[in-house]
């Protein structure tokens, strides 16, 4: 389909109705049916068939999610999580359930070797995972946590078996990852930085010679349409920068692929002021962390936003320049309570404009530019909306005072949470499910946004909003 004949089909499909939304109750029902359906004892797959084992980020925004329904699972999912922790302090991106068949998900444990390749940054032993990362969102997550029942949370000394995890998690990143130099940290593989078929990546994978299509089978499309997920070049790409750092036994350093990304660095400020205030519940003070959150925050806009375009871009740290894509991510730092008022206008400018269309062409935020060559509604992160974005740009406008347009956004997540069936993604436009449905985290952030918008007492206020400040 021609460029015009996707732009005409877009505008039809905009005029496509909701369904009626459900009832509170029945969303919670319906959301609570999922991550029970999930479960698996210790911890939440995404979904059944396309990701059976546990996931990093994923557990931090189910996370969010289950302390709604259960806070001691909710604790129980990040504890399990870091219970994988290397010993350098990197929190791998999946924990392999043994259970599961080798085949059912590549790259699978005897890709990764993580007991003998990860040996020298001491991977466990006694459990597989993979060898890289996805973003560090874990330390909010926490903080949620324990704000939903703290009394359960010291009862079970919850923060305090997970502070020092935490803390070596984003010493990690902040030393090991610094590969810029420059302060903020460096994903080495697209699918750390979890937006994993973006166009941003187009031209530094451009660099990368494919894997042989031969050495590796996509079980992932056992489960989706090939025109919905990653091309089989950029899969090929994907497996041979994995494979090329399982082989440096997962020593970290400039590589074929390097990159600071906004989004990421967002979540590791916004994780460092949650870190400050468990330290502070703790009994220490959190004044040191707030203050380098707030260092991080002016070496993200001093490397990353672009005034021209509105936004914070990506910068390629192989060639130094930054990546001319406009993606979801470089909006995501909106969530960060120290951006200068001038930028936090230009990026609900951006947001609502015609790249992304927010509240005007598209019902949820597009996780690429509406306008951009390599869109596509329904491929992989290059153009459908995406629940976990969605969730972290609603906090964003809310903490910088745009209520009315974070109440949109989240009666729009909760609608088309609810009425695609809690798929992975959808279509920006319409809605209309991709990807797997029951998906975790759909369900777990939907149920987060239906609770801190129709229960206003004082502690989820104090949730819904990532302030500087030590607070008890």
């Amino acid at each position: 389909m021609d460029r015009t004949a996707q732009l005409t089909t877009r505008r039809a499909e905009r005029d496509i109705a909701y369904d009626p939304p459900p009832t509170a109750d029945a969303l919670h029902v319906r959301a609570a049916r999922v991550l029970e359906g999930n479960w698996t004892g210790a911890s939440t797959v995404p979904s059944r068939g396309l990701y059976p084992h546990q996931w990093s980020w994923d557990s931090a925004f189910i996370a969010v999610g289950l302390r709604h329904l259960s806070p001691l699972r909710a604790q129980t999912e990040l504890e399990t999580l870091l219970a994988a922790q290397w010993g350098d302090g990197r929190i791998p991106h999946i924990v392999f359930n043994p259970s599961v068949p080798l085949d059912a998900y590549f790259p699978s444990p005897d890709f990764w070797r993580s007991s003998t390749a990860g040996r020298t940054a001491g991977a466990p032993r006694t459990v597989q995972t993979s060898g890289i990362v996805q973003p560090p969102v874990h330390a909010l997550a926490a903080w949620l946590v324990h704000r939903a029942d703290p009394g359960l949370s010291r009862a079970r000394g919850f923060l305090e078996r997970v502070h020092p995890r935490l803390a070596a998690w984003h010493r990690y990143l902040l030393h090991r990852r610094d590969l810029g130099g420059a302060g903020l940290a460096s994903v080495v593989h697209p699918w750390e930085q979890g937006m994993d078929n973006s166009p941003c990546w187009d031209a530094p994978l451009a660099r990368v010679a494919p894997a042989p299509a031969r050495s590796f089978r996509r079980a992932d499309l056992d489960h989706g349409a090939a025109q919905d997920r990653p091309t089989d070049l950029d899969y090929g790409r994907y497996v041979r920068l994995a494979a090329d750092y399982r082989d440096r036994h997962y020593a970290d350093g400039r590589s074929d692929f390097a990159v600071e990304d906004p989004a990421f660095n967002a979540l590791l400020i916004a994780s460092e002021h949650a870190l400050a205030r468990i330290a502070h519940e703790l009994g220490a003070t959190g004044t040191a962390r707030h203050a380098r959150a707030e260092r991080l925050t002016g070496a993200l806009v001093e490397r990353l936003w672009d005034p021209a375009a509105g936004m914070f871009l990506c910068r390629d740290l192989c060639d130094g320049r930054p990546i001319g894509e406009r993606s979801v991510s470089g909006l995501i730092p909106l969530l960060l309570p120290g951006l200068p008022r001038d930028i936090t206008t230009a990026l609900v400018g951006t947001l609502t404009g015609p790249h992304f269309g927010l509240g005007r062409s598209t019902r949820l935020v597009p996780s690429y530019d509406l306008l951009g060559e390599a869109f596509d509604p329904h491929r992989y992160w290059r153009g459908p909306a995406w629940f976990n974005t969605a969730w972290l740009v609603e906090r964003g406008l809310r903490a910088h005072g745009e209520r009315d347009r974070a109440d949109a956004l989240a009666e729009a997540v909760l609608t088309s949470a609810a009425g695609s069936g809690f798929a992975e993604y959808v279509d920006p436009y319409t809605g209309a499910a991709c990807g797997a449905t029951g998906f975790s985290w759909t369900a777990a952030l939907a149920l987060d946004l239906l609770h801190s918008t129709t229960h206003h007492d004082s502690a989820v206020d104090d949730d819904r909003t990532v302030r500087g400040g030590d607070r008890g």
